[in-house]
Order: C-alpha cells, then structure tokens, then sequence
C-alpha cells in the first residue's frame, strides 16, 4: 500500500538588492512504497531551484545560485534541514498509518499531453515532450512509439514534481526530425490508471498557397466593391446635376 504524509509547504518571500520581491516555497514530503523515501525541495517563483539528493548525501541545484537572492538560511541550511525534515516525516508517517489502521490508499490518475518543443519543420531536428500531470503518487512511466514500434534511443525522463494540490507533474522527451506521414505516440502508465493512457503527434503540412490566397481573394472583392461604390455614387451625381 502507499501512504503519504501531506506535503508540507512553506512560503517566505523574499527580495533581491533591487528590492524586488520573489516567493520562495519549501517542499517536503513522505511516501512509503517498498520502503519509506522522502522528497524536499526548493523553488523559486515556481521554478526548482535545489532538490535534496539523499542517496548521495548532497543537495543538487538546478538553477545557478547567482541567478537568484538565496541569502536566506533557508537556501544556505537547505540540505541540513531537509535531512531533520526526512526524519520528521518518516514519524509522522508510521504515527499516522498506526493511528488510522491501515487507511485506504489514495490514488490520482495522470492527465497527459504531447506537444514540440520548437516549430516543427520538416527535415529539422527537434523535441517532443510529453507531459504527465495531476498524478498521485508518483512516479509515472512513459513509453514512446514511432509509427507503431518502441522508440528507446533519445529519450529521458525528468524527476517528478510537486503541485501545490499535493500531486504531481512529470516531463519526458524524445530528440526527432520530424518527417511526413511519421506518427509518435508518448503512453503513460500509473497506478491510478486502469489501462496506459497514450496520446499522438503527426506533422501537419501547412498548405502555404491556399492560405495566402484567401487574403488575396478577400483584398479582390473589396477592391472590386469599393470601385463599384465610387462608380454608383458618381452615376448619381451626374443624373442628380442633369435634373437641376
């Protein structure tokens, strides 16, 4: 069964020497599958910053430290307290499954999405991204296809992420040159999700000619108004000036 402790989120703000403000939030967070494993992270403006590495023993930052104000004891002690926070957590957690008896387990199924990094263009290489959301617990496990077969070369998954509603978002990408009549499909597979869920991208040909003729035909038919505007008008004045 996998348990959790409520993630607990901590927010400072913060402000640069230019006196501007950013919001800094703290993640910690407990989960037992096999064993109980831990997750603590910082971000900034709702970017992550730094993530503790507890099989290493380190934290790793994934943001440079002079792209941001971390001045504060919560950015110089991050790694310190995340480890007194694991050890907060993994009580909690074995307190809270003890006084519930087993509770039931809590499951969120993933929504995904598949789009390209960049504008695609034929012949140039690109990458798509698959994105997971809104699952609980994590992880989830993505698989891509091309035309059908299993595409494992230029692939990567990213960690996953918290939401502020305590579920969480996943990335992962597939290095391509897009080329006609290619299909890819990103299936992701979760706990909550009675069978794989997959989606699929195919490059659409932009028909260039039809798209620019319709403004030229649009621009033709005003023309050809607006002259038979100034022609009418000039009619009735002439027959008007006859009469007087």
């Amino acid at each position: 069964m996998n348990l959790s402790v409520a993630i607990v989120v901590l927010t400072a703000v913060v402000c640069t020497s230019a006196e501007i403000p950013h919001e800094t939030v703290y993640v910690l967070g407990c989960l037992e599958k096999t064993k109980v494993e831990a997750e603590a992270e910082l971000q900034l403006d709702g970017e992550e910053v730094v993530y503790a590495e507890f099989q290493s023993g380190q934290e790793v930052w994934t943001l440079p430290e002079f792209l941001g104000p971390f001045s504060s004891s919560t950015v110089r002690n991050f790694y310190k307290n995340a480890v007194k926070g694991r050890r907060l957590c993994r009580d909690a957690l074995a307190l809270w499954i003890f006084e519930e008896k087993s509770p039931p387990e809590v499951k969120d199924a993933p929504e995904s999405t598949i789009y390209p990094r960049a504008e695609e263009e034929l012949g140039v290489e690109n990458t798509l991204i698959c994105f997971a959301n809104h699952f609980y617990p994590p992880p989830v496990k993505v698989n891509w296809t091309k035309n059908g077969l299993e595409v494992t070369e230029g692939t990567s998954l990213s960690r996953y992420y918290p939401n502020e509603d305590g579920t969480f978002h996943q990335f992962s990408s597939l290095s391509f040159t897009p080329q006609e009549g290619d299909v890819y499909g990103c299936t992701v597979e979760h706990t909550a999700l009675e069978d794989p869920k997959t989606r699929f991208w195919e490059y659409e040909v932009r028909e260039v000619s039809g798209s620019s003729a319709g403004p030229a035909v649009f621009c033709g038919v005003g023309l050809t108004l607006g002259l038979l505007g100034v022609a009418i008008g000039t009619f009735l004045y002439v027959k008007g000036q006859q009469f007087n």
